[in-house]
């Protein structure tokens, strides 16, 4: 058991809570599934040593209900929470909330998750620890006015990007004067909406990105890498398919770009699992910081897979107290591993969520082979929340091993009873310029418009 942890309670649904369950039940932390009516039969549910119901399926009415958590924590006697990604896991009001009840928080101080959400607060940030930023304006912007001045010195084309904002939403392009003005209040509107804060910046467009992260863990005082991941294949600026490390990035290059990601967390004094977002430029060899995210991400299994380190327990010791434990010299990277986000969405209608009864389900199993879901056979997907189901991730020696085992997985997967993007990744897996490891930010976009019209034609 770790020093500081008696139980646990889940705040999240899904892969992730049962993913934490299982990490917190390993140290013999007991814990506590807080779900939705509409999660009662879920698998966290099933697994966890008590469960605890939040409230209606709507997430504003339990897993975002700060007030129903809160009462989980004192009803339950639970001395600690984490809260996995999405949902609340990076609003810096609902860490203070659960401090103040005299319980930990699983994840960095409410004081970094508040500096470094703020989009423009966390490139500031990054300047003063020397870390290369994306040219853009010095701050936030509030009318067009200030934004066609600021644009002066950033260039064109540039992106319009939601100060509060994440997950893609409020960015937008601009090659001219003229759009950023029609684009500028477009954006504002939509960062309120999203995020209730409709301040923004502007950040130089890089035409031919890729998206490269660095997983860092830290106790406060003392940080290390995990190396980084390509995330470059996306699709409306969300993931579907990652992979560590890079394979574009020379052993100088990984050094340095992660030796900037450790100086950055170190200079916040970070405590837990967070991941610094840069973006590539390959034709100049440059890389720019863009933003970081204080909590464990979906794509985290990868770079356990190449480290052996599990993140999750990591960040279960590190909130109990205990010190890192870990030299970068302790930390060598082991082949390369690959990740297929399975999601309930239906390719052949334009992604359209497609939840359901799971009728039959097989997962492949043999060497370098992991799954991480919270799908049993017999389960019906509620519509309620993010359409992923689950997560296909394997490990080889070198990528080319990694990928013929990616396609040997996906053939011995059974999972019938809704539409999935189950058989997209077998064809993604089949393109050269996937194989050369020839792609950017944009590419995985292209790729599915020809699909549809050769579809169509």
């Amino acid at each position: 058991m770790t020093q500081g942890i008696r139980k646990l309670l889940i705040a999240n649904r899904g892969e992730i809570a049962v993913r934490i369950i299982r990490a917190a039940q390993a140290l013999g932390i007991s814990t506590v599934a807080a779900c939705s009516e509409a999660d009662i039969d879920s698998q966290a549910a099933r697994m966890a040593d008590e469960v605890h119901i939040l409230g209606p399926a709507r997430a504003d009415k339990s897993y975002l209900n700060v007030q129903a958590l809160l009462g989980a924590l004192k009803a339950t006697g639970a001395d600690a929470l984490h809260p996995g990604y999405g949902f609340l896991s990076e609003n810096a009001d609902f860490a203070e909330a659960v401090l103040a009840a005299g319980v930990i928080f699983v994840g960095p101080s409410p004081d970094t998750i508040r500096r470094m959400g703020d989009k423009a607060e966390a490139r500031r940030t990054a300047e003063e620890a020397g870390v290369p930023v994306v040219p853009g304006s010095p701050g936030e912007l509030f009318d067009v006015a200030s934004a066609l001045e600021a644009a002066q010195s950033v260039g064109f084309p540039l992106l319009i990007k939601a100060s509060a904002g994440g997950g893609g939403r409020g960015i937008r392009l601009a090659e001219n004067a003229q759009q950023l003005s029609e684009e500028f209040p477009r954006s504002q509107r939509e960062a309120q909406a999203a995020f209730g804060n409709g301040a923004v910046y502007l950040e130089r467009f890089i035409g031919r990105a890729r998206h490269i992260e660095v997983q860092v863990l830290g106790d406060g005082r003392h940080a290390v890498h995990l190396f980084e991941r390509e995330c470059s294949l996306q699709r409306r600026r969300q993931k579907i398919f990652e992979e560590a490390p890079s394979p574009v990035l020379s052993q100088p290059q990984r050094e340095t770009l992660c030796a900037s990601a450790v100086r950055l967390t170190e200079s916040l004094g970070y405590k837990g699992a967070g991941t610094l977002e840069y973006l590539y430029d390959e034709a100049t060899g440059e890389f720019f910081f863009i933003e970081m995210n204080t909590r464990i991400q979906v794509e985290h299994p990868v770079s356990e897979l190449i480290t052996g380190i599990d993140l999750v327990q990591a960040m279960l010791r590190i909130a109990g107290g205990e010190p890192l434990g870990l030299k970068q010299s302790d930390i060598r990277l082991n082949g390369a591993a690959l990740q297929m986000r399975l999601n309930a969405e239906d390719p052949a209608r334009d992604f359209f969520p497609s939840p359901g009864l799971v009728e039959a389900l097989i997962w492949p199993q043999g060497e370098g082979v992991r799954v991480d879901t919270h799908l049993y056979q017999g389960y019906r997907v509620p519509p309620y929340y993010d359409s992923l189901l689950a997560k296909l991730i394997v490990q080889g020696a070198d990528r080319a091993e990694a990928l013929a085992r990616a396609r040997l997985a996906l053939q011995q997967t059974t999972l019938s009873g809704m539409a999935s993007t189950l058989a997209l990744h077998g064809e993604l897996l089949e393109q050269p310029w996937l194989h050369r490891a020839d792609f950017h930010t944009g590419t995985l976009e292209a790729w599915l418009a020809e699909r549809r019209c050769a579809g169509a034609a």
